[in-house]
């Protein structure tokens, strides 16, 4: 039976879509059973219409299913991404991680691996502090955290970052090499999630 991995995420303009897509991509390398959900939009639609990009991607990502507590509760690994807002997560993800707590008072988050995955518009834009803010809310819940740390060349190719894949948007869409480094993100934990359940040796 594999490994079941929800990959979780908010996306305005579409870097953070395309790094989830590649994280599900390596869980799913290694074997995992994979939930690639999306959160609410909060935004009104006059914040949306003035970014033409932000229309276009919410048009084009329409068929990707919205995420519920019930992905979390299937999940045996998670792996949440944001794109920085001052640093810190998105309102929408934050939205739909406050509503986790009775899941959380349960124990149902406890035990589990889980990792976290960002953009920001610079290098130096909030990346690290929004992924380690994530990792906050994965101490709080009990989870294992399994950060890529230095464990596969594609980390230092897509820029070195331990806490977890970033990507800087002023370089237009993610490359092959942050995409390369998303995907060694999701199969780590694909493998350290079947470590955790003794189905394989990973």
């Amino acid at each position: 039976m594999p490994v079941k991995v929800a990959v979780v995420y908010y996306s305005s303009t579409g870097n953070v879509h395309q790094l989830a897509q590649a994280v599900a991509e390596g869980a799913e390398k290694a074997g995992a059973e994979v939930r690639l959900r999306r959160v609410p939009e909060l935004a009104p639609d006059a914040a949306i219409d003035a970014n033409p990009a932000w229309r276009a991607h919410v048009e084009a990502t329409g068929d990707v299913e919205i995420a519920t507590l019930e992905d979390l509760e299937w999940a045996d690994a998670y792996a949440l991404g944001s794109p920085t807002r001052f640093g810190n997560v998105a309102a929408q993800l934050k939205q739909y991680i406050d509503t986790a707590g009775g899941l959380w008072q349960q124990g149902v988050l406890a035990d589990k691996p889980a990792t976290a995955f960002t953009s920001a518009y610079n290098t130096h834009g909030g990346n690290e502090s929004t992924l380690l803010a994530l990792y906050n809310t994965f101490h709080h819940w009990g989870s294992v955290i399994v950060s890529p740390g230095f464990t596969d060349p594609s980390v230092y190719a897509a820029g070195g970052n331990p806490y977890g894949t970033s990507h800087a948007s002023t370089n237009g869409a993610p490359e092959e090499n942050v995409l390369a480094a998303a995907r060694h993100q999701g199969e780590r934990l694909a493998k350290i999630a079947k470590r955790l359940k003794g189905l394989a040796d990973a």
